[in-house]
């Protein structure tokens, strides 16, 4: 399932993160402050389980998190969209994984990966782009490869290749844009996208 954020707050939060004439400091606020918006409606349907408390005016039975929640950003950019989405849910936990390129095969693979227990978790794997969904594709079969079963994809902007790629190879996963743009370029960038979100992000060229 796709779903993409129509929000006033998401768009204009965006726009800011387009221009080419936004800091690094405001670029990484701007996405700091769309991953926490985006989480709200994301975890929307996280399992609960009843709770009973006593509040100062008597008992009450109300509900809390039934599981845990798993943060997966895809480094570096994922890095990025963390800290939003732990301010709405500070009890997550943080697993992390590396993809690069192989210049031979041209596939993706693995450098880095260290993960928390995901068997019974939410999975939410965060990554700023979703361009040819290569390295989200690959970085998705390693984590359910570690035991995770209920995963969303979480990002910033996505291209329909992008999207197609992870709907035909993990049809179970849920993803989640802030923007939907139009296409690929020549050299694998999303058009109109934002630049490199890593490199923006770090302030790194």
């Amino acid at each position: 399932m796709l779903t993409v954020f129509n929000h006033p707050l998401i768009t204009h939060k965006l726009a800011l993160m387009r221009d080419k004439n936004t800091s690094t400091k405001d670029f990484a606020q701007q996405l700091d402050e769309i991953a926490g918006l985006m989480a709200f409606e994301v975890s929307r349907d996280l399992p609960t389980k009843e709770k009973r408390v006593e509040t100062p005016m008597g008992p009450c039975v109300t509900e809390e998190l039934a599981s845990d929640v798993v943060l997966v950003p895809i480094l570096r950019a994922g890095l990025g969209m963390v800290d939003g989405i732990r301010d709405l849910i500070p009890t997550a936990k943080v697993g992390f994984i590396g993809m690069f390129r192989n210049e031979k095969t041209l596939q993706p693979k693995e450098y880095f990966a260290k993960f928390p227990d995901m068997s019974n978790a939410t999975v939410m794997v965060l990554d700023p782009m979703l361009a040819t969904g290569g390295s989200a594709s690959a970085a998705l079969t390693k984590i359910k490869e570690r035991g995770a079963k209920n995963i969303k994809l979480v990002c910033l902007v996505g291209v329909p290749e992008g999207v197609k790629r992870i709907e035909e190879d993990h049809p179970d996963v849920d993803i989640y844009l802030a923007a939907l743009d139009e296409k690929l370029n020549e050299i694998g960038y999303i058009v109109p996208g934002l630049g490199d979100a890593g490199d923006r992000i770090f302030g790194t060229k």
